[in-house]
């Protein structure tokens, strides 16, 4: 269903995409409203809400800066890494560690390197009297290669006390299917950068230990379903074919031999059905929906959301409901938005939170409309 909208305020059309002062729009839950918190932002990329319901969220440009209980930005926090901010790498994901309230963690993903090389980077420290302190570097992929597509940069805690990082084929294609290297995979650590004793390729000679899955091609989304713990991803495909995925320990996504879409310049890629050794999408998109920033809603602000992914959509333009039964994943609405959405979050009082992929970039808040 094809939600409408219904303006109750003034919305301003700017460069790059709409601000909104506030409006509604109508979905299957019934009208929702879409509020503007926060503006100004260049690039947001991720955000982790405080315990104390401050929010983090991070600007690809480089910084980390705290929206407080009024709104109001602060600036950009000190002691954060040195990142390169080209092209689609820079300031990544930020996530809290599942003790913060005991060791007040906070963890950053973010591109590094230079000219010449560049890849994905994963780190730690302590969020003391509004600043980080002691951050280091606890993960690099492997190798740094040129070009400045396709970092992935999703991080993602696991019941178990491990993590999750999403790693894009840095727009090489081919080394996705090479686990000698970090290239189109998803690791898991422990929290301190170490590998977890139950890793799928540990005691393989010839790949890396960190590796959980691998054939993927640049993931952007990635959440924990709540009911069977598993690592649920949405990934872009090329001309067409994005993904979402149940990821499973050593299995093999396809990418670059087979995928749903076809090469940028025309050519084709088999589809995933002619080489059944591969795992297959639980559900594709063709066209494209660019799928950036994924979450499953628990709480109950929105009873008819409950269970199911939300994730962002940055060339549709809205939030993609998905409802997921064991395997199988069906798209259940698209809530039109108007503006690329990168991230996608729930808050602690059920509303859910969005990044708009832009050069102003804000803060937007979902809740129930009546």
């Amino acid at each position: 269903m094809s939600p409408t909208r219904i303006v109750i305020g003034l919305a301003l059309a700017v460069a790059g995409g709409a601000v909104l002062a506030q409006e509604k729009v109508q979905t299957e839950a019934g009208p929702v409203s879409v509020e503007e918190l926060a503006g100004g932002l260049e690039h947001p990329w991720g955000m982790a809400f405080l315990p104390d319901g401050r929010l983090l969220v991070t600007e690809r440009a480089g910084t980390l800066r705290v929206l407080d209980s009024r709104n109001q930005l602060s600036d950009p926090l000190e002691g954060t890494p040195e990142v390169l901010a080209r092209g689609q790498g820079g300031m990544l994901d930020v996530a809290l560690d599942p003790a913060f309230e005991e060791n007040q963690l906070v963890y950053l993903s973010f591109a590094e390197g230079d000219e010449s090389g560049s890849g994905t980077a994963l780190g730690r420290g302590e969020l003391v009297d509004g600043r980080i302190r002691n951050f280091e570097v606890i993960f690099r992929q492997e190798p740094k290669v040129s070009g400045t597509n396709h970092y992935g940069g999703r991080i993602v805690f696991a019941p178990d006390g491990t993590l999750f990082l999403t790693l894009g084929d840095r727009f090489k294609f081919d080394p996705a299917q090479d686990l000698s290297n970090h290239l189109g995979t998803v690791v898991r650590l422990n929290r301190d950068g170490t590998i977890p004793a139950d890793n799928p390729f540990l005691d393989k000679s010839d790949a890396r230990d960190a590796i959980w899955s691998y054939g993927h091609r640049n993931i952007e989304g990635a959440a924990i379903h709540p009911e069977s713990d598993e690592l649920w991803v949405a990934e872009m495909g090329p001309k067409g074919g994005d993904e979402l995925n149940k990821t499973q320990a050593g299995h093999n996504y396809g990418w670059p031999t087979v995928s749903w879409g076809d090469h940028y310049d025309g050519r084709e890629i088999p589809d995933p059905p002619t080489h059944p050794e591969f795992a297959d999408a639980a559900k594709q998109w063709t066209p494209v929906i660019a799928p950036s920033g994924m979450m499953f809603y628990t709480a109950d602000k929105f009873p008819k959301w409950q269970g199911d992914a939300l994730i962002g959509g940055l060339a549709s333009q809205a939030v993609i409901r998905v409802s997921i039964s064991g395997d199988k994943a069906t798209e259940e609405e698209r809530i039109a938005l108007g503006a690329r959405i990168r991230d996608v979050e729930q808050a602690p009082d059920g509303s859910v939170y969005l990044l708009t992929d832009e050069s102003n970039g804000g803060i937007w808040r979902l809740a129930p409309g009546d």
